[in-house]
């Protein structure tokens, strides 16, 4: 490549970064090489179109998704029982990363709804499974996940606001507000987090719900660009009517349901996270290749080869934990500290990468021509999304230090 060439998102090639990886399964190899070469040749040359919203990245998406049933490459994690293709965590955790490698790798290739489904499959009610899981998992009805509320803290769901009040015909009744709701704008179904009954501030009256878009009542209050980009909503209830059928779970089980989305939804972004920071670590050892300067090429400067060793050294270390979290969720073992662990450390990988990447680019990796702002973007955002950082270190220090005991002399517990 010339000095001066374009890049595009999809032209670097798997340098360093790629490996390192755990063993991967035979079964699992030719896919994830599939997989990868479907984000980067398909997804990732439609990403301004996709990034831009509205009609056109609706279509682009509908085609894209068309491609991926084709190639058999469609709802690859989602249970065969719904029209997936039942491919567990263990082999799955090794195509998450290509796949998340683009924000919408997992949109069109189908695994976007897999907490959805897996929570529904498991909480709903009969008539709910009939009539929606097969629908979710072939793309044609599209679900978000509303908990976060306008002045309520994230971290602090027993002070949720939304109230859920039951009716006569057994039903209930959403009023409450929610906000940086991901795909709300585009959602068919909405699962909603809300106190039942009016109750005061605690966890055991939480219940969670099933809203249809077109409910009456429900509306869609505005975009809320998240450092300039689109995909977060803010929606409202306002006497949405709710039928019995429409609960998740028990009344009260809101937070024990939610838990477990939260654990498989934190290892499945630290998983994409990699994909997304090796990205950013091939454009930036492209860049520092290709780009020349009267003093020869920035590949020679020492600053520079200080920020790809660091980099490298931040993936290198991190995926380790992400796919040590993904071993223990699979195997059914507690695996709180191991994903807290990871999801701190593949968010401030994901940030420090795609930082260092925009430097050795310059000007160049501040504009359109990249994905860096967009990686750099995800990056910054990975810090608070399910849960802030601060959560989790103070979560894990927790379990941690409570292994110790200050009357005790004998060596402590291992870890």
């Amino acid at each position: 490549m010339n000095p001066g060439q374009h890049l595009s998102a999809a032209d670097a090639p798997l340098g360093s970064a790629g490996l390192g990886q755990p063993d991967c399964p035979p079964e699992a190899e030719a896919l994830r090489g599939r997989v990868r070469a479907f984000v980067r040749e398909r997804v990732m040359p439609c990403e301004p179109v996709l990034d831009a919203g509205g009609d056109a990245a609706r279509t682009a998406l509908r085609g894209l998704q068309a491609e991926a049933k084709r190639e058999g490459l469609w709802a690859l994690p989602l249970p065969e029982e719904y029209g997936g293709q039942g491919l567990g965590l263990p082999l799955y955790a090794h195509i998450a990363e290509a796949e998340g490698a683009s924000d919408h790798g997992p949109a069109a290739l189908g695994s976007a709804p897999l907490l959805d489904v897996q929570m529904l499959a498991r909480h709903a009610d009969d008539t709910v499974r009939k009539s929606f899981l097969r629908r979710i998992t072939g793309g044609e009805v599209r679900t978000c996940y509303a908990m976060t509320e306008p002045e309520t803290p994230g971290t602090d769901p027993g002070l949720t606001a939304t109230r859920a009040e039951s009716d006569i015909a057994g039903g209930w009744v959403l009023h409450g507000r929610k906000w940086f709701t991901s795909g709300a704008g585009e959602a068919d179904l909405i699962t909603v987090l809300a106190r039942v009954d009016d109750e005061g501030p605690g966890t055991d009256s939480l219940s969670l719900f099933l809203v249809p878009a077109s409910a009456p009542g429900f509306t869609v209050v505005r975009e809320l660009p998240v450092l300039g980009a689109g995909g977060q909503w803010e929606i409202a209830f306002d006497g949405v009517a709710v039928p019995p059928e429409h609960a998740v779970g028990a009344p009260g089980q809101a937070l024990r349901i939610a838990g477990e989305r939260l654990v498989l939804g934190r290892v499945l972004r630290c998983l994409r996270w990699l994909g997304q920071a090796e990205r950013a670590f091939d454009l930036m050892c492209l860049r520092a290749r290709s780009r020349g300067q009267s003093a020869g090429p920035l590949a020679d400067r020492q600053l520079v080869q200080q920020m790809v060793f660091d980099s490298l050294l931040a993936i290198r270390t991190t995926r380790p934990l992400v796919h040590e979290a993904a071993a223990r969720l699979a195997a059914g073992e507690d695996a709180r500290l191991e994903t807290g662990l990871a999801k701190v450390a593949a968010a401030r990988m994901l940030q420090q990468v795609a930082d260092a990447a925009i430097q050795v680019h310059g000007a160049a990796g501040l504009g359109p021509d990249t994905a860096l702002p967009g990686l750099f973007r995800t990056g910054r955002t990975a810090r608070l999304l399910d849960g802030p950082d601060e959560l989790h270190i103070t979560a894990v220090a927790r379990q941690v230090l409570r292994g110790y005991s200050v009357t005790s002399r004998t060596d402590p517990p291992g870890r």
